[in-house]
């Protein structure tokens, strides 16, 4: 019969060494490193049972109704609300906003549901100052500022609510497990235990995250397998504006986003992000407005381009909000079909809101607001550019031009500048292109 053997493993970040030290140097933690004895494998016993196999037609349908907040922009990212059931985290920057979008969900949703809000983060006299800052009534909401989730865990199974809140999974921990909080063993044993929880009792779970500096979830990667979706509160400090990312779903769309603005009452939905991100800009050259789609949203963005001749050897390239090689593409199909002279000019190039383009449908647009820039001269007032450019300087129609041209009559839009063949039936006056080439007709004077 084989005998039991040990190992040595940091309890922090699971390295393994082969005998004990007082430092682990993998993650530079000390006294993390402990003694486990592996059991030798033995052979299946019969005490061990069987378990119940079933065809898909043998299983009864379960039907969810999902919980539905009324914050409209949170239910359409996670898909038509929580379901019942489900593990979700919810991360982001310190102080984006996630404990406030929480609070003001669970005051939603407590209407109908019970909730249990259980903040490790904040005293309870502190969610109350917030609270009565934040929200117009109050609903029964009940909180806690427990940390340990063994008993977390058991009072949730004891009150069986329809959601628990946790805000954070990094500041609770399991007492059995001798180890700090936020650590590697602590986080993968939150993890698994909560996915129990919600599971066997049917309660959606929601927990907030901490990020690391590189912007990834903070903990073992495990624990974004275990859960059932993964939304990312972003945002910048000079902009009120939050964007609230789901990037695993598995109850609903993935890259959806939905739009918050950030101020003294609290996060209010912003259902008309175009209107907020455009400014009166009309007549202006090297401006140019595209479309483009993120999830399933469009969104209405200004293009600025501004091109000076340069006075050094080697021009300037600053691209802000778009990839850099991409946009020099364009640059270079410009410059060797219409023999505009980019080469001699210092180009920047921005995009506003702070967003990044990644859809080729702004193709055109980009084009467009580096010629008007060129020459000096604006585009059509309220025009929308919506074509791809391939490296053949041909203009090619793109796919859901209806979601485009939705939000663009939203917009007030009155001009249309897209491929020849696209196929579009619209109101909008339609000013159509073969190839760049044919651009040059916008501009009066090409210099």
């Amino acid at each position: 019969m084989s005998k039991a053997t040990s190992s040595f493993v940091c309890t922090n970040c699971d390295y393994k060494a082969f005998k004990w030290q007082g430092c682990c140097p993998d993650c530079q933690e000390w006294n993390s490193i402990v003694e486990r004895t592996i059991s030798p494998a033995s052979k299946v016993s019969a005490k061990v049972g069987t378990v119940t196999l079933k065809c898909l037609r043998d299983i009864p349908t379960q039907i969810n109704n999902r919980m539905v907040s009324g914050v409209n922009e949170w239910d359409r990212v996670l898909g038509s609300g929580i379901m019942p059931g489900s593990f979700l985290i919810l991360t982001g920057d310190p102080g984006i906003g996630k404990s406030t979008l929480l609070l003001q969900i669970a005051h939603n949703l407590a209407e109908k549901y019970s909730v249990i809000y259980f903040s490790s983060e904040e005293s309870l006299g502190q969610v109350k100052q917030r609270a009565e800052r934040l929200l117009k009534k109050d609903q029964p909401v009940l909180f806690s500022d427990e940390g340990n989730l063994e008993k977390i865990i058991a009072t949730t199974a004891q009150e069986k609510p329809d959601l628990v809140i946790i805000d954070s999974i990094q500041n609770c921990y399991f007492s059995e497990i001798q180890v700090t909080p936020g650590s590697i063993g602590q986080l993968r044993e939150s993890g698994f235990r909560l996915m129990r929880l919600a599971k066997e009792n049917n309660i959606a779970v929601i927990v907030t995250g901490h990020i690391t500096k590189e912007g990834q979830i903070a903990g073992p990667k495990t624990l974004e397998h275990m859960v059932d979706g993964v939304f990312y509160l972003q945002g910048e400090d000079r902009w009120q504006t939050r964007i609230l990312r789901s990037v695993k779903n598995r109850f609903g769309p993935i890259n959806e986003i939905g739009f918050f603005d950030m101020g003294q009452n609290g996060l209010t939905q912003v259902p008309n992000i175009s209107q907020l991100l455009l400014q009166e800009s009309s007549g202006t050259p090297g401006l140019s407005i595209i479309s483009s789609l993120e999830g399933s949203r469009p969104l209405l963005l200004e293009v600025q381009a501004l091109t000076v001749p340069s006075k050094f050897g080697i021009p300037q390239r600053i691209i802000t909000g778009a990839d850099h090689k991409h946009v020099m593409i364009i640059v270079g199909i410009l410059e060797k079909y219409l023999q505009v002279k980019f080469s001699a000019h210092d180009i920047f190039f921005k995009v506003s809101g702070g967003f990044k383009i990644k859809d080729s449908s702004a193709d055109l647009g980009i084009a467009l607001a580096l010629l008007s820039s060129f020459f000096q001269q604006p585009l059509p007032e309220k025009s929308i550019a919506l074509a791809e450019i391939h490296l053949t300087g041909q203009i090619k129609p793109i796919n859901h031009i209806g979601i485009h041209t939705d939000e663009a009559k939203k917009f007030g839009a009155q001009h249309l500048l897209l491929a020849q063949r696209q196929k579009l039936n619209s109101s909008l006056t339609k000013h159509t292109f073969s190839n760049v080439y044919e651009l040059l007709k916008l501009f009066d004077n090409k210099n």
